[in-house]
């Protein structure tokens, strides 16, 4: 029993040993998600929201729409596995530039505003996922206007 604990302890001691490079994909999906997160925060899904986040995929991550829709769907399904923001946070402040926070923050608005209308949940979501990765203010509010003014 003892070796087997020591064995479990010691496979997890590698593995966070290793995740400083994390992969790019993984990276991707997690900020998919946060953006589908938006979508979902007021409980209306919209065609102009999947489309926007469609294009963020592509434009943003350099993918073709086929790679695209299959983030999206893997996206969708672990959005709807998960239980908080924090598992997917955690996982950005460890592995994300300040720059690639700022732009998901960005993109996170431009769903929000791909329907028109910023509904009180969405502004919820980007504003509490942007305190737990640590934006400041300021850039939480830039990234809205660049977003605003992308639309």
């Amino acid at each position: 029993m003892l070796s087997k604990l020591k064995s479990l302890f010691q496979s997890y001691v590698d593995a966070s040993d290793t995740s400083d490079n994390q992969d790019p994909l993984q990276e991707n999906l997690i900020a998919a998600i946060l953006m589908i997160e938006v979508m979902k925060s007021d409980h209306h899904l919209d065609a102009r929201e999947e489309q926007e986040l469609l294009t963020v995929l592509v434009t943003t991550f350099g993918l073709d729409e086929a790679s695209a829709a299959e983030l999206h769907e893997l996206a969708a399904n672990k959005a709807e596995e998960s239980t908080s923001l924090f598992e997917f946070t955690a996982q950005i402040n460890a592995h994300f530039s300040k720059e690639a926070k700022l732009t998901l923050i960005k993109n996170m608005w431009r769903i929000a505003f791909a329907d028109g209308e910023i509904d009180r949940y969405e502004d919820g979501v980007i504003r509490q996922v942007s305190e737990l990765i640590y934006v400041s203010h300021s850039d939480f509010i830039r990234m809205k206007i660049e977003a605003r003014d992308l639309s």
